[in-house]
């Protein structure tokens, strides 16, 4: 790997250099390397689409699988389809993200549409940061759609990050959790400058005791536009609950759009929105410690995006 690829797998997958265990490392529309253990399988599609199967074995413990995608040149349209079969009392943990390297005139995009079949009572951790870089006027656009399909007792907890680079991002998600299954979802963006980026969750509550914890903290600056919904359909005994906390800046634009819908008397659900500016008590205190204001923003949204 050159060395801008070197620095987008640092960079959204906290890699130095070649991972060991099970991985793909997706580069410019093709698999720039692949390795499979004997607990996990990679394995290219067979259907004629572009991307892969990710194989875990029942019980498999406290395992990584890294599954970065990378862009480096302009005029790159990458769309790939990756399935992810996770077996019956595993627990894994699943690093992907996307990075954008582009200084061409032409706009580059990946979109990677990712599913989930969850066995009993497993346990994944997903992980997933988006990066948008270069000094080219060409967009970096970079669209993901994760669907999960939970068995009873199962657990998934999605971590997805984007603060920097990306003109334009529509991110989709999808679920449907049986009896005891448990999905959380945590999502930080931060845009700038004239980017969009679209946030919609959709998750039925079909099976007793299952439950949902949708939460999106985002930062809207300069002429930027996010939009956030949530859709949460309880059809059994369930909880669920969503929350979008907002920070607008400059003429940053957020919109929040909820839909609960209780379909079973002892479904349980929740949302709750808050958007609004940087508050100016907060300012001031910090720069009385000195900070300018410029520094204190930061400090801020720091803080808020930890």
């Amino acid at each position: 790997m050159d060395a801008v690829l070197k620095s987008l797998l640092e960079q959204v997958s906290d890699l130095h250099d070649i991972p060991t265990g099970a991985y793909n490392i997706r580069s410019n529309g093709h698999s720039e390397g692949r390795n499979s253990t004997q607990t996990i399988q990679i394995k290219g599609k067979t259907d004629g689409k572009s991307g892969i199967d990710i194989i875990v074995k029942a019980n498999t413990k406290n395992e990584f699988v890294h599954i970065p995608a990378l862009i480096t040149e302009g005029g790159i349209n990458d769309l790939v389809y990756n399935d992810f079969y996770i077996g019956e009392n595993a627990d894994v943990t699943i690093v992907a993200g996307c990075g954008v390297h582009n200084c061409s005139d032409e706009a580059s995009m990946h979109e990677g549409i990712h599913r989930f079949f969850l066995g009993k009572n497993a346990k994944v951790k997903y992980l997933e940061k988006h990066i948008g870089e270069g000094d080219g006027k060409g967009e970096r656009i970079i669209n993901p759609q994760t669907h999960i399909f939970a068995e009873e007792n199962s657990y998934m907890e999605m971590d997805t990050v984007q603060l920097k680079g990306v003109d334009s991002t529509n991110r989709v998600s999808t679920a449907k959790l049986a009896e005891g299954a448990t999905l959380v979802i945590k999502e930080k963006i931060m845009t700038h400058g004239n980017q969009t980026a679209e946030t919609s969750f959709e998750v039925e509550l079909d099976g007793k005791g299952s439950s949902a914890n949708l939460i999106s903290r985002s930062v809207a600056k300069d002429d930027s536009k996010q939009v956030f919904r949530s859709i949460i359909n309880g059809n059994a005994d369930c909880y669920g609950h969503s929350e979008c906390d907002a920070i607008i800046m400059d003429s940053g634009v957020v919109a929040a759009i909820p839909e609960i819908t209780a379909n079973h008397l002892d479904a349980t659900l929740i949302h709750e929105a808050a958007i609004g500016k940087i508050a100016g008590d907060q300012l001031t205190k910090l720069m009385t410690l000195g900070l300018t204001e410029q520094e204190a923003e930061q400090q801020i949204i720091n803080g808020f995006l930890k």
